[in-house]
C-alpha cells in the first residue's frame, strides 16, 4: 500500500541538520505514527514520504523553507518572568512558553529580573535537515482517526 493522503504511516527516523551528526533519532525506541495529508510532520518530509510502502528506506535533503520555515529576523517578544514557572533561565537556552494557542517552543535570549526577551522563531528555522526513514507500516486510516486528524493507538495519540 502507497503512502498518501488520509492513509496511517508508522516509520522510524534519523535526523540530522545537513552534513551535521544525527539530533534525534527514533532508534531505541517505537516508531512515529503520522496520519499523512493532516500537517502532522513538517511538509518537506510528508511530501518526500508520499508514493513509498513498507519496508522503504530513504534518505532526504528537506530545505528549511520546508521544515519549520526560514529564520525571521525581529520576531522577539519581552515576556514576564512568571510565565517560566520558576525554571532556571539561561540565554540560550530552549524553554516552553504557554500561549492562547498552545505551548511554543521558545529560545531565551536575555533575562532580566522581571522578563525574559526570547526569540519565537523555532529552534529549528533556518536549518536544513537531512533525514533517513525506514517505513515500517501504512495503513488506512479510521474514520475517528480521519475525523480527529491525528493517528490513535501504538505510536499515535492515546484519549
Amino acid at each position: 500500500m502507497n503512502i498518501e493522503k488520509d492513509r496511517v504511516v508508522r516509520f522510524h527516523y534519523t535526523v540530522s541538520e545537513q552534513g551535521q551528526e544525527p539530533l534525534e533519532s527514533s532508534e531505541g525506541r517505537g516508531p512515529l505514527a503520522i496520519l499523512i495529508g493532516h500537517g502532522n510532520i513538517i511538509p518537506g518530509l510528508e511530501k518526500a514520504m508520499e508514493g513509498h510502502v513498507a519496508g522503504d528506506k530513504f534518505e532526504v535533503d528537506v530545505a528549511a523553507a520546508d521544515a519549520y520555515g526560514v529564520r525571521q529576523e525581529g520576531l522577539t517578544q519581552r515576556v514576564p518572568k512568571k510565565h517560566f514557572e520558576g525554571a532556571r533561565l539561561v540565554p540560550g537556552m530552549q524553554a516552553v512558553l504557554p500561549t492562547n494557542f498552545g505551548p511554543r517552543a521558545v529560545t531565551i535570549q536575555k533575562v532580566g529580573m522581571s522578563v525574559v526577551d526570547v526569540d519565537l522563531n523555532h529552534p529549528m528555522a533556518g536549518k536544513d535537515l537531512s533525514f533517513a526513514i525506514e517505513v515500517v507500516e501504512v495503513r488506512e486510516a479510521s474514520e475517528e482517526e480521519l475525523q480527529h486528524g491525528h493517528v490513535h493507538g501504538e505510536g499515535g495519540h492515546q484519549h
